[in-house]
């Protein structure tokens, strides 16, 4: 069907599954896609929510910030990501809500005997935001593991796989044990390129897309502990 082999199948026994964050855990693309509109606005570049969500998914904001530099022309200066950060953030603290699901798939994943992890391109003041605010933060404490960290370190965020190498390296178990749960091509292909199967989460009617990037793809989190079932007893 067109499936890059990592999505279906796992030549080791699972031992860790990576959760994205946004889309995937927290229902907060929207918000952020609002954000991101009214500050592109405000520097020239009138896209809609919905142009952003598609411009931009699964991208930190200095890959945004590159192009709508590269859009604009100019700089958009050198606070620009921090201030577009803080005010993501104050709107998580308030609005934001889990996926439908996302508690219990986390759940039934430790209840498996299964650890996980988060990796995100979110900051991590963004992602406490956000897991304190869904009361999340008791199940992901110490799990987390936020684009930004690397950056710092010269590394990159996705699509490249170093957030999911990192999270593997943590857990001490190879990039091959882990699977990945994603809901963009950004993530799908960060994940592809870490040698890593992936479930591509698609409730809104793009598994075709994250199909063709590599990812098997589901459309309800309810449906995820028995996807994750079926690696751990070899039947996927």
């Amino acid at each position: 069907m067109g499936l890059n082999p990592p999505a279906m199948t796992m030549n080791l026994p699972l031992r860790l599954v990576i959760f994205d964050c946004d889309g995937v855990l927290i229902d907060s693309e929207a918000l952020c896609d609002r954000v991101v509109s009214r500050d592109l606005h405000a520097a020239g570049w009138p896209l809609s929510p919905e142009e952003c969500h598609r411009l931009f998914l699964g991208l930190t904001f200095p890959d945004i910030q590159r192009a709508a530099e590269k859009q604009l022309g100019r700089s958009l200066g050198p606070d620009w990501v921090s201030g577009v950060i803080q005010r993501v953030t104050a709107v998580m603290a308030e609005e934001v809500e889990p996926v439908a699901g996302a508690r219990e798939a986390l759940e039934a994943t430790r209840d498996m005997g299964v650890p996980y992890r988060v990796a995100s391109n979110s900051s991590r003041g963004e992602m406490a935001a956000k897991f304190t605010r869904t009361g999340l933060a008791d199940l992901l404490k110490g799990r987390i593991h936020s684009a930004y960290d690397l950056l710092r370190l010269g590394k990159r965020g996705k699509p490249a796989p170093d957030l999911f190498l990192e999270a593997a390296t943590a857990e001490g178990v190879a990039p091959a044990a882990c699977l990945v749960v994603e809901d963009s091509l950004a993530g799908v292909r960060g994940a592809v390129a870490a040698g890593m199967p992936c479930l591509g989460y698609s409730p809104n009617g793009n598994g075709a897309q994250l199909s063709a990037a590599g990812a098997l793809p589901f459309t309800s989190m309810f449906a995820l502990p028995d996807l994750i079932r079926s690696y751990l007893h070899g039947t996927q």
